[in-house]
Protein backbone atom coordinates (compact mmCIF):
# COMPACT_ATOMS: atom_id res chain seq x y z
CA UNK A 1 0.00 0.00 0.00
CA UNK A 2 1.27 3.60 -0.84
CA UNK A 3 1.38 6.45 1.65
CA UNK A 4 -0.88 7.76 -0.16
CA UNK A 5 -3.15 5.22 0.15
CA UNK A 6 -2.07 4.48 4.03
CA UNK A 7 -3.47 7.69 4.76
CA UNK A 8 -6.60 8.21 2.85
CA UNK A 9 -7.30 4.40 4.66
CA UNK A 10 -6.95 6.46 7.95
CA UNK A 11 -8.57 9.57 6.97
CA UNK A 12 -11.88 7.20 5.77
CA UNK A 13 -11.41 5.23 9.61
CA UNK A 14 -11.62 8.76 11.30
CA UNK A 15 -14.61 9.68 9.32
CA UNK A 16 -16.68 6.96 10.41
CA UNK A 17 -16.44 8.55 13.71
CA UNK A 18 -14.65 5.12 15.24
CA UNK A 19 -11.98 6.33 17.84
CA UNK A 20 -14.40 8.90 18.94
CA UNK A 21 -16.02 6.75 21.75
CA UNK A 22 -14.15 7.07 24.52
CA UNK A 23 -14.64 3.50 25.30
CA UNK A 24 -13.02 2.11 22.09
CA UNK A 25 -10.11 4.46 23.32
CA UNK A 26 -9.58 3.49 26.26
CA UNK A 27 -9.55 -0.65 25.19
CA UNK A 28 -6.63 0.81 22.60
CA UNK A 29 -4.76 2.23 25.32
CA UNK A 30 -5.28 -0.59 27.78
CA UNK A 31 -4.05 -2.92 25.20
CA UNK A 32 -1.15 -0.57 23.96
CA UNK A 33 -0.25 -0.92 28.02
CA UNK A 34 -0.74 -4.80 27.69
CA UNK A 35 2.03 -4.56 24.57
CA UNK A 36 4.26 -2.85 27.16
CA UNK A 37 3.86 -5.43 29.84
CA UNK A 38 4.12 -8.50 27.32
CA UNK A 39 6.90 -7.24 25.95
CA UNK A 40 9.07 -5.21 28.02
CA UNK A 41 12.16 -8.45 27.57
CA UNK A 42 11.95 -7.64 23.95
CA UNK A 43 12.10 -3.84 24.33
CA UNK A 44 15.14 -4.25 26.42
CA UNK A 45 16.66 -6.46 23.68
CA UNK A 46 15.73 -4.01 20.66
CA UNK A 47 17.23 -1.03 22.85
CA UNK A 48 20.64 -3.01 23.56
CA UNK A 49 20.97 -4.05 19.86
CA UNK A 50 20.71 -0.01 18.82
CA UNK A 51 22.42 1.44 21.57
CA UNK A 52 24.01 -0.81 23.75
CA UNK A 53 21.36 0.67 26.61
CA UNK A 54 22.04 -1.43 30.02
CA UNK A 55 18.65 -2.58 31.14
CA UNK A 56 18.12 -0.36 33.86
CA UNK A 57 18.34 2.69 31.66
CA UNK A 58 15.79 0.65 29.27
CA UNK A 59 12.85 0.61 32.08
CA UNK A 60 13.78 3.68 33.69
CA UNK A 61 14.33 5.93 31.24
CA UNK A 62 12.06 4.38 28.74
CA UNK A 63 9.75 0.89 29.17
CA UNK A 64 8.57 2.45 32.61
CA UNK A 65 8.19 5.85 31.91
CA UNK A 66 5.83 4.66 28.52
CA UNK A 67 3.85 2.45 31.24
CA UNK A 68 3.26 4.93 33.77
CA UNK A 69 2.59 7.48 31.27
CA UNK A 70 -0.35 5.82 29.81
CA UNK A 71 -1.63 4.16 33.31
CA UNK A 72 -2.11 8.00 33.93
CA UNK A 73 -3.76 8.53 30.82
CA UNK A 74 -6.14 5.52 31.34
CA UNK A 75 -6.77 6.39 34.90
CA UNK A 76 -7.68 10.02 34.12
CA UNK A 77 -8.99 9.96 30.85
CA UNK A 78 -12.78 10.07 31.43
CA UNK A 79 -12.33 13.24 33.04
CA UNK A 80 -10.22 14.76 30.82
CA UNK A 81 -12.88 14.09 28.03
CA UNK A 82 -15.60 16.18 29.71
CA UNK A 83 -16.91 19.57 27.99
CA UNK A 84 -15.80 22.26 30.51
CA UNK A 85 -17.57 24.85 31.33
CA UNK A 86 -15.85 28.66 31.59
CA UNK A 87 -17.44 31.36 33.95
CA UNK A 88 -20.40 33.30 31.84
CA UNK A 89 -20.21 37.24 32.12
CA UNK A 90 -23.69 38.80 32.22
CA UNK A 91 -24.66 38.79 28.61
CA UNK A 92 -24.85 35.05 28.40
CA UNK A 93 -26.10 34.56 32.14
CA UNK A 94 -28.68 32.38 30.47
CA UNK A 95 -27.16 30.74 27.96
CA UNK A 96 -24.32 27.71 27.75
CA UNK A 97 -21.27 28.37 27.29
CA UNK A 98 -18.81 25.07 26.17
CA UNK A 99 -15.69 23.76 25.41
CA UNK A 100 -15.74 20.53 23.56
CA UNK A 101 -12.68 18.36 23.04
CA UNK A 102 -12.51 17.41 19.77
CA UNK A 103 -9.88 14.75 17.71
CA UNK A 104 -8.00 16.80 14.76
CA UNK A 105 -8.08 13.74 12.75
CA UNK A 106 -5.34 11.71 11.56
CA UNK A 107 -2.05 12.55 12.96
CA UNK A 108 1.42 11.93 12.08
CA UNK A 109 4.17 11.02 14.61
CA UNK A 110 7.78 11.41 13.74
CA UNK A 111 10.13 9.30 16.43
CA UNK A 112 13.47 10.07 17.48
CA UNK A 113 16.56 7.75 17.54
CA UNK A 114 18.16 8.25 20.80
CA UNK A 115 15.26 6.97 23.00
CA UNK A 116 13.29 5.40 20.16
CA UNK A 117 10.84 3.72 21.85
CA UNK A 118 9.39 6.73 24.22
CA UNK A 119 10.06 9.41 22.15
CA UNK A 120 7.72 7.37 19.36
CA UNK A 121 4.97 5.65 21.71
CA UNK A 122 4.21 8.65 24.34
CA UNK A 123 3.04 10.73 21.92
CA UNK A 124 1.13 8.20 20.04
CA UNK A 125 -0.70 7.50 23.10
CA UNK A 126 -1.88 10.91 23.80
CA UNK A 127 -2.79 11.13 20.31
CA UNK A 128 -5.21 7.84 20.53
CA UNK A 129 -6.73 9.33 24.28
CA UNK A 130 -7.51 12.21 22.06
CA UNK A 131 -9.88 10.35 19.27
CA UNK A 132 -7.42 10.22 16.54
CA UNK A 133 -6.65 8.15 13.75
CA UNK A 134 -2.27 7.85 14.00
CA UNK A 135 0.12 6.72 11.65
CA UNK A 136 3.38 6.09 13.07
CA UNK A 137 7.34 6.84 11.76
CA UNK A 138 9.70 5.37 14.38
CA UNK A 139 13.25 6.44 13.28
CA UNK A 140 15.28 3.78 10.99
CA UNK A 141 18.35 5.63 12.79
CA UNK A 142 17.48 2.48 15.14
CA UNK A 143 16.71 -0.08 13.14
CA UNK A 144 15.74 -2.70 15.92
CA UNK A 145 13.78 -0.55 17.80
CA UNK A 146 11.90 0.68 14.62
CA UNK A 147 11.26 -3.13 13.19
CA UNK A 148 9.84 -3.79 16.67
CA UNK A 149 7.23 -1.24 16.46
CA UNK A 150 6.52 -2.18 12.69
CA UNK A 151 5.73 -5.65 13.20
CA UNK A 152 4.57 -5.12 17.26
CA UNK A 153 2.15 -2.34 16.97
CA UNK A 154 -0.53 -4.18 14.52
CA UNK A 155 -0.79 -7.20 16.99
CA UNK A 156 -2.06 -4.95 19.75
CA UNK A 157 -4.04 -1.96 18.46
CA UNK A 158 -6.33 -1.33 15.39
CA UNK A 159 -4.93 -1.56 12.55
CA UNK A 160 -8.25 0.61 10.23
CA UNK A 161 -7.15 3.47 13.32
CA UNK A 162 -2.96 3.25 14.22
CA UNK A 163 -0.26 2.24 11.17
CA UNK A 164 3.55 2.14 11.93
CA UNK A 165 5.42 2.75 8.20
CA UNK A 166 9.45 2.75 7.81
CA UNK A 167 12.09 4.36 6.13
CA UNK A 168 14.23 7.08 5.80
CA UNK A 169 14.71 10.54 4.75
CA UNK A 170 13.00 9.56 1.87
CA UNK A 171 10.15 8.09 2.86
CA UNK A 172 9.49 10.89 5.39
CA UNK A 173 9.71 13.57 2.80
CA UNK A 174 7.20 11.60 0.72
CA UNK A 175 5.47 11.04 4.16
CA UNK A 176 5.19 15.13 4.86
CA UNK A 177 3.32 15.18 1.29
CA UNK A 178 0.02 13.65 2.18
CA UNK A 179 -2.78 15.37 4.12
CA UNK A 180 -2.27 15.18 7.60
CA UNK A 181 -4.34 17.30 10.23
CA UNK A 182 -1.68 17.07 12.88
CA UNK A 183 2.41 16.53 12.65
CA UNK A 184 4.14 15.70 15.98
CA UNK A 185 7.76 15.79 15.37
CA UNK A 186 11.05 14.75 17.66
CA UNK A 187 14.43 15.31 16.58
CA UNK A 188 17.33 17.71 15.34
CA UNK A 189 16.22 21.40 14.49
CA UNK A 190 17.40 20.92 10.92
CA UNK A 191 14.90 18.43 10.15
CA UNK A 192 12.33 20.49 12.49
CA UNK A 193 12.67 23.10 9.93
CA UNK A 194 12.15 21.04 7.38
CA UNK A 195 8.94 19.37 8.87
CA UNK A 196 7.60 22.97 9.77
CA UNK A 197 7.73 23.85 6.29
CA UNK A 198 5.83 20.93 4.43
CA UNK A 199 3.39 21.78 7.56
CA UNK A 200 3.12 25.27 6.40
CA UNK A 201 1.90 24.14 2.66
CA UNK A 202 -0.91 22.61 4.14
CA UNK A 203 -1.83 24.85 7.02
CA UNK A 204 -1.13 22.01 9.32
CA UNK A 205 -0.63 22.50 13.34
CA UNK A 206 2.25 20.64 14.19
CA UNK A 207 4.37 19.95 17.71
CA UNK A 208 8.26 20.34 17.09
CA UNK A 209 10.19 18.88 19.78
CA UNK A 210 13.95 19.39 19.26
CA UNK A 211 16.95 20.52 21.13
CA UNK A 212 19.92 23.27 21.49
CA UNK A 213 22.32 23.65 23.96
CA UNK A 214 21.29 23.08 27.38
CA UNK A 215 23.39 25.00 29.67
CA UNK A 216 24.03 24.03 33.34
CA UNK A 217 25.44 26.78 36.03
CA UNK A 218 26.87 25.71 39.21
CA UNK A 219 28.25 28.17 42.14
CA UNK A 220 30.02 27.56 45.83
CA UNK A 221 27.01 27.89 47.28
CA UNK A 222 25.97 24.47 45.97
CA UNK A 223 26.62 21.27 47.33
CA UNK A 224 29.23 20.06 45.14
CA UNK A 225 29.17 16.62 45.84
CA UNK A 226 25.78 15.98 45.24
CA UNK A 227 25.58 18.21 42.12
CA UNK A 228 28.46 16.63 40.67
CA UNK A 229 27.14 13.39 40.40
CA UNK A 230 23.55 14.80 39.87
CA UNK A 231 25.07 16.74 36.60
CA UNK A 232 27.57 13.59 35.33
CA UNK A 233 24.37 11.37 36.03
CA UNK A 234 21.84 13.65 33.50
CA UNK A 235 24.91 14.32 30.96
CA UNK A 236 26.72 10.06 30.29
CA UNK A 237 22.84 8.69 30.43
CA UNK A 238 22.59 7.32 27.14
CA UNK A 239 26.09 8.30 26.34
CA UNK A 240 24.77 11.76 26.49
CA UNK A 241 22.51 11.42 23.78
CA UNK A 242 19.70 12.92 25.66
CA UNK A 243 17.98 16.22 24.11
CA UNK A 244 17.77 17.55 27.56
CA UNK A 245 21.72 17.21 28.91
CA UNK A 246 23.39 19.39 30.14
CA UNK A 247 25.46 20.85 27.11
CA UNK A 248 27.84 22.45 28.80
CA UNK A 249 28.70 23.83 32.47
CA UNK A 250 29.28 27.14 33.60
CA UNK A 251 31.61 27.83 37.26
CA UNK A 252 34.02 30.00 38.18
CA UNK A 253 37.52 28.54 37.92
CA UNK A 254 37.34 27.69 42.20
CA UNK A 255 34.17 25.56 41.40
CA UNK A 256 35.37 23.86 38.42
CA UNK A 257 38.51 22.46 40.25
CA UNK A 258 36.24 21.09 43.13
CA UNK A 259 34.33 20.20 40.17
CA UNK A 260 37.05 17.99 38.58
CA UNK A 261 38.17 16.63 41.99
CA UNK A 262 34.58 14.94 42.76
CA UNK A 263 33.83 13.98 38.92
CA UNK A 264 37.47 11.87 39.05
CA UNK A 265 35.83 10.33 42.31
CA UNK A 266 32.21 9.79 40.61
CA UNK A 267 33.17 8.35 37.52
CA UNK A 268 35.43 5.72 38.73
CA UNK A 269 33.07 4.53 41.19
CA UNK A 270 30.87 4.53 38.82
CA UNK A 271 32.68 2.99 35.35
CA UNK A 272 35.42 1.99 37.07
CA UNK A 273 38.91 2.49 35.97
CA UNK A 274 38.28 1.34 32.54
CA UNK A 275 34.99 2.77 31.24
CA UNK A 276 35.06 0.92 28.06
CA UNK A 277 34.78 -2.25 29.82
CA UNK A 278 31.26 -1.40 32.32
CA UNK A 279 27.95 -2.66 31.17
CA UNK A 280 26.33 0.54 32.15
CA UNK A 281 27.86 3.02 29.47
CA UNK A 282 25.62 3.29 26.26
CA UNK A 283 27.35 3.34 22.82
CA UNK A 284 27.05 6.03 20.11
CA UNK A 285 24.13 5.36 18.01
CA UNK A 286 26.25 4.77 14.55
CA UNK A 287 29.84 5.78 12.65
CA UNK A 288 28.09 9.29 11.65
CA UNK A 289 27.72 10.27 14.80
CA UNK A 290 30.80 8.84 16.21
CA UNK A 291 32.95 10.99 13.49
CA UNK A 292 31.48 14.59 14.73
CA UNK A 293 32.11 13.53 18.25
CA UNK A 294 35.47 12.54 18.50
CA UNK A 295 35.93 15.62 16.26
CA UNK A 296 34.80 17.94 18.76
CA UNK A 297 37.60 16.26 21.34
CA UNK A 298 41.21 16.79 19.12
CA UNK A 299 42.82 19.87 20.05
CA UNK A 300 40.57 20.36 23.13
CA UNK A 301 41.97 20.42 26.56
CA UNK A 302 40.87 16.82 28.19
CA UNK A 303 40.77 17.27 31.80
CA UNK A 304 38.56 13.72 31.96
CA UNK A 305 38.73 10.94 29.69
CA UNK A 306 39.42 11.51 25.97
CA UNK A 307 39.35 7.95 24.99
CA UNK A 308 37.84 6.80 21.70
CA UNK A 309 37.27 3.54 19.92
CA UNK A 310 35.72 3.55 16.04
CA UNK A 311 35.22 0.06 16.42
CA UNK A 312 32.96 -0.52 19.29
CA UNK A 313 31.47 3.38 18.54
CA UNK A 314 32.82 4.27 22.46
CA UNK A 315 33.61 7.49 23.54
CA UNK A 316 34.65 7.72 27.43
CA UNK A 317 32.58 10.14 29.78
CA UNK A 318 35.01 13.78 28.91
CA UNK A 319 35.16 16.68 30.60
CA UNK A 320 36.81 19.25 28.65
CA UNK A 321 38.53 22.70 30.26
CA UNK A 322 39.96 26.14 28.69
CA UNK A 323 36.81 26.35 26.43
CA UNK A 324 36.00 29.39 25.10
CA UNK A 325 32.78 30.48 23.14
CA UNK A 326 34.10 30.09 20.02
CA UNK A 327 35.03 26.90 20.05
CA UNK A 328 33.78 24.65 17.37
CA UNK A 329 31.71 22.59 20.47
CA UNK A 330 29.97 25.54 21.13
CA UNK A 331 28.92 26.01 18.32
CA UNK A 332 25.90 22.70 18.19
CA UNK A 333 24.31 20.84 20.17
CA UNK A 334 26.54 18.14 21.84
CA UNK A 335 24.54 15.27 21.73
CA UNK A 336 27.12 12.57 23.17
CA UNK A 337 29.34 11.72 26.02
CA UNK A 338 31.25 15.10 26.41
CA UNK A 339 30.92 17.97 28.90
CA UNK A 340 32.66 21.15 28.04
CA UNK A 341 33.56 23.88 31.23
CA UNK A 342 33.75 27.42 30.20
CA UNK A 343 34.44 29.61 32.92
CA UNK A 344 32.49 32.71 34.31
CA UNK A 345 33.03 34.38 37.45
CA UNK A 346 29.67 34.98 38.84
CA UNK A 347 25.95 34.13 37.81
CA UNK A 348 25.54 37.83 36.09
CA UNK A 349 28.24 36.59 33.47
CA UNK A 350 26.33 33.45 33.76
CA UNK A 351 23.43 34.68 32.53
CA UNK A 352 24.73 37.31 29.80
CA UNK A 353 26.70 34.00 28.49
CA UNK A 354 23.44 32.22 28.13
CA UNK A 355 21.30 35.22 26.75
CA UNK A 356 23.53 35.57 23.96
CA UNK A 357 22.43 32.23 22.73
CA UNK A 358 19.56 31.26 21.79
CA UNK A 359 16.54 30.18 24.04
CA UNK A 360 17.54 26.55 25.55
CA UNK A 361 15.76 23.62 25.65
CA UNK A 362 16.49 23.13 29.60
CA UNK A 363 18.04 25.19 31.83
CA UNK A 364 19.71 23.52 34.70
CA UNK A 365 21.16 26.11 37.69
CA UNK A 366 22.85 24.34 40.58
CA UNK A 367 22.63 27.03 43.37
CA UNK A 368 21.16 27.86 47.42
CA UNK A 369 21.02 31.30 46.75
CA UNK A 370 17.18 31.83 46.18
CA UNK A 371 17.87 35.04 44.87
CA UNK A 372 20.10 34.17 42.26
CA UNK A 373 17.60 30.96 41.54
CA UNK A 374 14.89 34.00 40.53
CA UNK A 375 17.41 35.98 38.47
CA UNK A 376 17.90 32.76 36.49
CA UNK A 377 13.99 31.90 36.46
CA UNK A 378 13.21 35.22 35.68
CA UNK A 379 15.98 36.89 33.53
CA UNK A 380 16.32 33.73 30.95
CA UNK A 381 14.55 31.78 28.40
CA UNK A 382 14.14 28.22 28.10
CA UNK A 383 11.88 25.33 27.69
CA UNK A 384 11.89 24.24 31.10
CA UNK A 385 13.99 24.84 34.42
CA UNK A 386 15.11 22.51 37.09
CA UNK A 387 16.83 23.78 40.34
CA UNK A 388 19.79 21.75 41.47
CA UNK A 389 19.07 18.47 39.80
CA UNK A 390 19.25 17.53 36.09
CA UNK A 391 16.82 15.23 33.77
CA UNK A 392 14.52 14.93 36.35
CA UNK A 393 12.05 17.66 35.69
CA UNK A 394 10.91 15.51 32.74
CA UNK A 395 8.95 12.82 34.76
CA UNK A 396 6.76 15.44 36.17
CA UNK A 397 3.99 14.42 34.20
CA UNK A 398 2.05 17.23 35.76
CA UNK A 399 4.66 20.00 33.88
CA UNK A 400 4.47 20.03 30.21
CA UNK A 401 6.85 19.53 28.23
CA UNK A 402 8.55 21.41 25.14
CA UNK A 403 10.82 23.67 24.22
CA UNK A 404 10.91 28.00 23.16
CA UNK A 405 12.01 29.40 20.13
CA UNK A 406 14.59 26.86 17.98
CA UNK A 407 14.41 24.33 20.70
CA UNK A 408 10.67 23.51 19.73
CA UNK A 409 7.31 24.49 19.88
CA UNK A 410 4.23 22.78 22.07
CA UNK A 411 4.40 20.60 24.45
CA UNK A 412 3.51 17.31 25.92
CA UNK A 413 3.34 14.98 28.52
CA UNK A 414 0.46 13.81 31.20
CA UNK A 415 -2.79 16.03 30.34
CA UNK A 416 -0.58 17.86 28.20
CA UNK A 417 -0.67 14.96 25.20
CA UNK A 418 -3.86 14.66 25.48
CA UNK A 419 -4.40 18.60 25.42
CA UNK A 420 -1.84 18.84 22.04
CA UNK A 421 -3.76 16.49 20.21
CA UNK A 422 -7.41 17.84 20.91
CA UNK A 423 -8.52 20.63 19.47
CA UNK A 424 -10.73 23.19 21.66
CA UNK A 425 -14.06 23.70 20.26
CA UNK A 426 -15.97 26.74 21.85
CA UNK A 427 -19.64 26.31 22.01
CA UNK A 428 -22.49 29.04 22.72
CA UNK A 429 -25.68 27.05 22.99
CA UNK A 430 -28.74 29.54 23.32
CA UNK A 431 -32.96 28.31 23.33
CA UNK A 432 -36.17 30.38 22.07
CA UNK A 433 -36.73 32.05 25.88
CA UNK A 434 -38.68 34.89 25.55
CA UNK A 435 -37.31 37.08 28.13
CA UNK A 436 -33.77 36.23 26.48
CA UNK A 437 -35.28 37.15 23.42
CA UNK A 438 -36.65 40.22 24.86
CA UNK A 439 -33.16 41.01 26.05
CA UNK A 440 -31.36 41.02 22.93
CA UNK A 441 -33.83 42.84 21.14
CA UNK A 442 -31.83 45.77 20.91
CA UNK A 443 -29.17 44.32 18.41
CA UNK A 444 -32.03 44.19 15.40
CA UNK A 445 -32.78 47.64 13.71
CA UNK A 446 -33.99 49.49 13.03
CA UNK A 447 -30.79 51.09 15.30
CA UNK A 448 -31.54 53.71 17.89
CA UNK A 449 -29.21 55.53 20.74
CA UNK A 450 -31.34 54.25 22.90
CA UNK A 451 -30.81 50.58 22.00
CA UNK A 452 -26.98 51.54 21.63
CA UNK A 453 -27.18 52.64 25.27
CA UNK A 454 -28.80 49.58 26.44
CA UNK A 455 -26.06 47.43 24.48
CA UNK A 456 -23.33 49.43 25.82
CA UNK A 457 -24.58 48.93 29.08
CA UNK A 458 -25.02 45.45 28.64
CA UNK A 459 -21.64 44.59 26.97
CA UNK A 460 -19.64 46.52 29.57
CA UNK A 461 -16.71 44.58 31.06
CA UNK A 462 -17.05 44.88 34.83
CA UNK A 463 -13.62 44.73 37.24
CA UNK A 464 -14.58 41.75 40.02
CA UNK A 465 -18.22 41.12 38.83
CA UNK A 466 -18.77 37.13 39.00
CA UNK A 467 -22.37 35.84 37.11
CA UNK A 468 -21.08 31.99 39.06
CA UNK A 469 -23.97 32.75 41.54
CA UNK A 470 -26.19 35.12 39.73
CA UNK A 471 -28.89 32.09 38.40
CA UNK A 472 -28.84 31.17 42.31
CA UNK A 473 -29.83 34.69 43.76
CA UNK A 474 -32.47 35.67 40.82
CA UNK A 475 -34.09 32.12 41.87
CA UNK A 476 -33.97 33.72 45.21
CA UNK A 477 -35.04 36.68 44.31
CA UNK A 478 -38.10 35.01 42.52
CA UNK A 479 -38.63 33.05 45.35
CA UNK A 480 -38.75 36.00 47.70
CA UNK A 481 -41.31 37.91 45.10
CA UNK A 482 -43.32 35.14 44.69
CA UNK A 483 -43.65 35.07 48.67
CA UNK A 484 -44.20 38.49 49.05
CA UNK A 485 -46.73 38.67 46.42
CA UNK A 486 -48.66 35.77 47.93
CA UNK A 487 -48.88 37.14 51.60
CA UNK A 488 -50.25 40.47 50.22
CA UNK A 489 -53.16 38.47 48.32
CA UNK A 490 -54.09 36.87 51.41
CA UNK A 491 -53.96 39.80 53.53
CA UNK A 492 -56.15 41.39 50.74
CA UNK A 493 -58.90 38.50 51.08
CA UNK A 494 -58.93 38.85 54.87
Amino acid sequence: MSFADAVQQLHTTFASGKTRNVDFRLKQLRNLLRMYEENSAEMVKVLAADLRKHKQEAHVLEIDFMINDIRNTIFNLQEWVKPEKPEKTMVNIMDGVYIYKDPYGVVLVIGAWNYPLQLTLVPVAGAIASGNCVLIKPSEVAPATSRFIAETIPKYLDPECYRVVEGGAKETSELLKQKFDYVFYTGSGRVGRIVHQACNENLTPCTLELGGKSPCYIDSTADIAIATKRILWGKFINAGQTCIAPDYLLCSQQVQKQFLEEARKILKEWYGTNPKESPDLCRIINQQHFQRLSAMIKGANVAIGGDTDSQEKYIAPTILVDVSSSDPIMQDEIFGPILPIVNVENAYDAIRFINARSPALVMYIFTQDKKLQDLFIHGTRSGSMCLNDTIMQYAVESLPFGGVGPSGMGAYHGKYSFDTFTHRKSCLAKDFNMIGEKLASSRYPPYSDTKLSFLTTLLKKRQGFSTKFLPYVLMFGVGVATTLLVTSLMKDDE
